[in-house]
């Protein structure tokens, strides 16, 4: 795997201060108690160390699956709603990250996940002191590394730990923006499809139910039209025999002259 961690190197000194804070804590209860395990969990920053099954239940990412059990019902008792009825609402944010953090430690496919954050956090940390290493030969100031200590060296892996968690959130949350957006486009897209099926089952409705009017409109035309041409042929029919009558009584009516008699 690889992480970008660019991001979080203007995050340093806020989270060595609420690191330093959070172990003096603890070195200074080694069991907490309900109201400073809801505190721990709640306060300023916490979301981003929340990331971190591990830190949230406490442990180190060596620990067996049996004894992350028993962690997690110690620590979920402590922070219960029902234990903790004047911080009811606090408990119960409290309690949902302990059992967010079980569950995902509980399952082998997340926890394995968890562990390769660790390993790439190992590897990360251990290039960075051979890089700083030979930075300081090269300028003839090498005495040595701060992290050549344990505990710091152990310090500067929980460091990137956080910073690799924090990046696989940001980078998960990048996804699921994308992921909604791709989902708002594609749902745009279906309405504007549906609406499209719709206008157009409208149309042909419309067009179907107009369709008799517009056949009766067309019998009606013709029939007028059959209407007017047999009118015209009756007139035209009497005026031809109006005509053969004027005619034939106009040669009736011929009177031929009077024959005069013969004078002599």
């Amino acid at each position: 795997m690889s992480y970008d961690v660019k991001p979080f190197r203007n995050e340093e000194q806020t989270f060595n201060e609420f690191y330093t804070e959070v172990k003096e804590i603890e070195k200074r209860d080694s069991v907490l108690t309900s109201k400073q395990q809801i505190d721990r969990l709640l306060r300023p920053g916490a979301t981003y160390f929340n990331l971190n099954p591990f830190e949230v239940l406490q442990l180190d990412c060596e620990t067996p699956l049996e004894q992350i059990k028993k962690k997690y019902r110690s620590l979920s008792i402590l922070v219960h709603p029902d234990k903790n009825p004047d911080n009811l609402d606090r408990a119960q944010q409290a309690f949902e990250i302990i059992s967010k953090a079980y569950k995902t430690l509980e399952n082998e496919t997340t926890r394995k996940k968890c562990l390769e954050v660790y390993e790439e956090a190992k590897d990360r940390t251990d290039m960075m002191i051979v890089e700083k290493k030979k930075k300081l030969k090269k300028e003839g100031k090498y005495d040595g590394v701060p992290e050549d200590d344990p505990a710091k060296y152990k310090h500067a892996i929980y460091v990137m730990v956080m910073k690799l968690f924090a990046d696989i959130e940001r980078r998960r949350q990048q996804l699921e923006v994308r992921d909604m957006e791709e989902r708002k486009r594609k749902r745009e897209a279906e309405i504007e499809e549906e609406e499209q099926r719709d206008l157009q089952k409208e149309w042909q409705k419309n067009f179907e139910e107009s369709r008799q009017s517009r056949v009766n409109s067309w019998h009606t035309f013709q029939a007028g039209s059959s209407s007017t041409s047999s009118s015209s042929s009756t007139a035209a029919a009497a005026s031809t025999v109006k005509s053969k009558k004027s005619k034939k009584a106009k040669y009736t009516s011929f009177n031929p002259p009077k024959i005069k008699p013969e004078t002599r």
